[in-house]
This record gives structure tokens, C-alpha cells and sequence, in this order.
């Protein structure tokens, strides 16, 4: 039991860089705290006042408890893991999209700066860089399901989520990122370039 608890502690989003679902979070802690107060409760009564005071009743409520803490634990995680896959990709802007999801005050959000900045100029028209502040603009965080910041975003240009990374990434790595992925956008530059040639 103890060992189960301790799974699903380690399991739970408790830090979300603000913009997480705190009900879901709260309600996590709601079931496991009655369970393992559960849990306890038998036991105590188990130990103080031996195995047969504690009657077939009693087992089988314990057993119940915990059962029914474990599948709105699962519930829950499910349903949170599922609206957060469902709204990572809030809209669809035609374009690939790099969302960063940081803040101005945190070191690693500040080294991404300058690396937005250069991408959203030298990409511009054939990639969208857009930076969330999670403190200032908590509900536009909300749809990504972020935990950490900074946290990037990967989209298609239907707005699908294709990667996320946290933490500080390099231009160098984006740009291979989205190669990986199958976004190319040299191929566009090169095909906007060239000249074409005149019929003589």
C-alpha cells in the first residue's frame, strides 16, 4: 500500500509553471489523503485491537475505499491528460508554430529570448514564434498543459502538437527539430529565390 501511494505521488503534476488544473490537482490529494487515512485507520485498529474485532464488514469497507480512491485517481489523470492533449493546439494558423511558454524572470526563459526573437525574424512568413508569459497571461497557458518553464511547443500548421521540450533549447536544435519532424523551411526560402527564367 505504501509503495502504491508512493507511486502515485511521484506521478502527480504538482508543479505546472502556473497554468495547470489546480481542481484536479486538489482532488488527487482529496483521494489519496482519504485513503491513506483509510489505510491507517485498519491498521491501527487492526494491531490495537487484533484481527478478530476487525469483522467481515470492516474489511470489506477498507477494500472499497481504496478501490474507490484508485479508479477516481485514474479517472482523474485520465481526464486531465486527455483535455490537456486535446487543447495543446488552441489554433491553427496556416503556418508551423513555435509556442514558448516561459516568463521574463527566469533565467533559462531569458537565454530564449534572443533565440525567439532571431527566429521570428529570419522565419518570418513561413514560421510563427509566439512567447506566452505565464505569469502575466495565465489562461493562454492553461490550453498547453505546461509543468515547467520554459516550455516549447512544436505545431503543425493545422495546429496539431508534434514536440514539446522543456527547458532552454538552441536555435540550432529547433531548427533540426523541425527538420526531424518533417518541416522544412530552406525548401521554401529556395523555392521563393529562385529566378524564373523568361521564355525566349
Amino acid at each position: 500500500m505504501t509503495a502504491w501511494v508512493a507511486t502515485v505521488l511521484a506521478q502527480c503534476p504538482c508543479s505546472d509553471g502556473g497554468s495547470g488544473s489546480q481542481y484536479s490537482s486538489v482532488s488527487t490529494w482529496l483521494i489519496l489523503a482519504v485513503a491513506l487515512g483509510t489505510w491507517l485507520l485498519a491498521r491501527f485498529v487492526w494491531k490495537k485491537r487484533g484481527a478478530s474485532t476487525m469483522g467481515k464488514i470492516g474489511k470489506i469497507t477498507v477494500v472499497v475505499v481504496l478501490a474507490i480512491a484508485v479508479v477516481a485517481v485514474i479517472i482523474i489523470k485520465k481526464g486531465s491528460v486527455a483535455s490537456s492533449q486535446q487543447s495543446s493546439s488552441p489554433t491553427a494558423s496556416g503556418l508551423p508554430r513555435l509556442v514558448d511558454l516561459g516568463s521574463t524572470t527566469c533565467i533559462p526563459c531569458k537565454m530564449m529570448a534572443p533565440v525567439l526573437d532571431d527566429l521570428g525574424k529570419e522565419y518570418a512568413g513561413r514560421m510563427q514564434v509566439e512567447f506566452i508569459n505565464v505569469n502575466d497571461n495565465a489562461d493562454a497557458a492553461k490550453p498547453y498543459g505546461i509543468k515547467l518553464i520554459p516550455t516549447q511547443v512544436f505545431l503543425d500548421a493545422n495546429g496539431k502538437e508534434m514536440w514539446r521540450h522543456e527547458g532552454f533549447i538552441s536555435k540550432q536544435d529547433i531548427l533540426a527539430k523541425w527538420q526531424e519532424l518533417g518541416v522544412s523551411f530552406t525548401a521554401a526560402s529556395v523555392a521563393v529565390s529562385q529566378p524564373t527564367s523568361a521564355p525566349k
